[in-house]
């Protein structure tokens, strides 16, 4: 397993969760942050009509969304402030479990090879903000089976979850940035 690179952090968890919402807070201050795969998949093949789809091709939707995740994770090496992702490599671990698909060994292989920080951020199911919309199909159900089977992913992997508190965003921002400060003063 590779070094984790304890400037790219994820935040993970079920649909509806707000980590977009907190992602875009964290940008507005001025933190770089790469955007969820597979909500930017699903609306390039809507666009298209094309197959990789999650209720078209499930398959073909986790490849595309480990190019993405690989892409995005190459991408933000080049930085020397800290990355804010919205999911991460074992996300997709997770989502195969979770349609009861096998986890093909280079996937297994890029979670182990592309590490982020040590820490990841955890987004529990929270009804009381879960929506459905035209990316976001999933009901309450599957978003807290979605956030069990991710968060499980990353701890096979060896890393540590951050339960997010169900707070504001501005809370969530603030327990997001004094963690990472944190973790930076602790190496």
């Amino acid at each position: 397993m590779t070094k984790p690179n304890e400037r790219l952090f994820v935040v993970t968890g079920g649909p509806g969760a707000g980590k977009t919402t907190l992602l875009a807070a964290l940008a507005a201050e001025g933190h770089r942050i790469a955007p969820e795969a597979g909500r930017a998949i699903i609306r390039d093949q809507l666009a298209i009509d094309g197959p990789a789809l999650p209720w078209r091709d499930r398959g073909l939707f986790a490849e595309l969304m480990l190019g993405f995740d690989m892409r995005s994770h190459g991408e933000a090496q080049t930085s020397m402030a800290a990355v804010f992702f919205d999911r991460g490599i074992p996300d997709t671990i997770g989502y195969l479990r979770l349609c009861g698909l096998e986890v093909p060994g280079h996937l297994d292989r890029a979670a182990r090879a592309f590490r982020y920080a040590s820490i990841v951020f955890a987004a529990p199911p929270w009804r009381e903000i879960y929506a459905q919309d035209a990316e976001r199909k999933q009901d309450f159900a599957e978003a807290e089976r979605t956030y069990d089977a991710v968060t499980a992913a990353y701890r096979e992997h060896g890393y540590e979850l951050v339960e997010l508190p169900r707070v504001n965003v501005e809370r969530r921002v603030a327990f997001v940035l004094e963690r990472v400060r944190r973790l930076a003063s602790d190496r």
